[in-house]
């Protein structure tokens, strides 16, 4: 198997440019590629991961990988699927954001191997010192605007007439061809990724490379993913889930892949996991033979919070999943249950409320919300239907004390499998 073999088993590839051409380079010898991101967040999300990841791929098969960092293009705003104008960044948001971002890829690349490191370049560094009348001779004097206009990204904006596209966004494609060309260039590099939405703008790199350098290149797009019901891949209900766990906990983002559609989560596995053939295979079969027991969507869960985040962070987001399914709290950390917290709903109680004798089971369950009322707490708690932190409480008498709280502050209580609610004592 070839890399190409291997992406195209995964189905990563949504079109290339010469497939044959590109098979023969790549088991030539190494081979340098690149794939562009504009840094418009001080974070990378989930809808960033493929790219990046399949420079990863390229990467472990000895090719020499380029991350490139759009401080120059993240100036402009890249049309390419976008129905309205970007937002337009200041220098300074930008090159925060690059700092920030070059720590995230740390985990999906390796900077540091002596065999072929990857790179983290900016495009500032070689298009901020041209002059607009330098650029417009020397690059623009080699595109057409007919064909501009016919390229799908540009095309589809400038049909619709209340938007429309300014000649700010109208331009991107020549800063991201001449990036090609300068890589290509400078670098050798021979190769750009990117999601199918960028085809147009690595095919005008490949013509400007032709015309001005004499010199041959290729380009690989990669599918751009949608959910089942056709949305936008890569955000919950809260939004984009962003890599930073200042943005989305980890156990936000291992609910995130943990609930993938099971119509989809065999195909996020190739996508996204770098799990190998075979044991993808076999969690295909035994989500197809017993979907219930949902092997297929733990496995991504924890290769992809693992891969971003590392193993002992995965550790406790999976304990902390396994809570709000009645696993016991013994040994749970306080920092684990505090992301419980944050997903189930919550009342606060004046802890003054749990001193002495405390307060009934069934007047807390009551305050709580999970009973409607007194009546309704004691046939809950005589069908057996109600835990405290997690274990059964069948005595109507049951008094809760400050010695019930967890981590004196918490109460964990649930009716029936899956109705949570947090009460904390201040």
């Amino acid at each position: 198997m070839s890399i190409i073999d291997e992406l195209h088993w995964r189905g990563l590839i949504a079109d290339c440019t010469d497939r044959e051409g590109l098979s023969q380079r790549l088991a030539g010898g190494p081979t340098t590629l690149y794939c562009g991101f504009d840094p418009t967040a001080d974070s990378l999300h989930v809808g960033n991961l493929i790219p990046l990841l399949t420079l990863r791929r390229f990467q472990q098969w000895g090719h020499c990988p380029i991350a490139l960092a759009g401080g120059a293009t993240g100036l402009i705003g890249d049309p390419s699927g976008k129905k309205a104008e970007r937002q337009l960044l200041t220098r300074e948001i930008l090159e925060t954001n690059i700092a920030s971002v070059k720590e995230q890829l740390r985990r999906l690349l390796d900077f540091d191997t002596a065999k072929n490191p990857a790179r983290l370049l900016d495009n500032a560094s070689w298009i901020a010192p041209i002059s607009f009348l330098d650029f417009l001779r020397d690059v623009g004097k080699h595109f057409s605007v007919n064909v501009m206009v016919a390229k799908e990204s540009v095309r589809a904006r400038m049909e619709d007439r209340e938007s429309g596209i300014s000649y700010t966004e109208f331009s991107y494609m020549l800063l991201q061809a001449y990036d090609f060309f300068h890589l290509r260039n400078t670098q050798q590099c021979e190769l750009q990724i990117g999601g199918s939405d960028q085809w147009g703008n690595i095919t005008a790199g490949i013509d400007l490379i032709r015309r001005k350098l004499e010199l041959g290149a290729f380009g690989l797009t990669l599918p751009l993913l949608t959910n089942p019901d056709g949305t936008k891949f890569g955000k919950s209900v809260t939004g984009a889930v962003w890599l930073d766990p200042r943005k989305t906990s980890i156990y936000r983002f291992y609910q995130f892949w943990i609930r993938s559609d099971d119509r989809q989560v065999v195909k996020l596995l190739k996508l996204f996991s770098f799990l190998p053939a075979e044991e993808i295979d076999h969690l295909d079969a035994l989500n197809a033979q017993k979907p219930e027991s949902r092997d297929a969507h733990k496995a991504l869960a924890k290769a992809m919070t693992s891969l971003i985040h590392g193993e002992s962070a995965t550790a406790d987001a999976i304990r902390a999943s396994e809570i709000l399914f009645g696993g016991g709290l013994e040994g749970v950390s306080e920092s684990t249950f505090n992301d419980v917290v944050g997903e189930v709903p919550s009342k606060n109680l004046d802890k003054i409320q749990l001193d002495g004798a405390g307060m009934s089971l069934i007047d807390v369950l009551v305050f709580s919300g999970l009973s409607a009322s007194k009546g309704q707490a004691r046939k809950d708690v005589e069908g057996g239907g109600i835990y405290l932190n997690n274990v059964r409480e069948s005595d109507l008498h049951r008094q809760i004390t400050a010695g019930d709280l967890l981590f004196g502050k918490h109460l964990l209580l649930r009716k029936g499998k899956r109705n949570y609610v947090v009460v904390t004592a201040r």
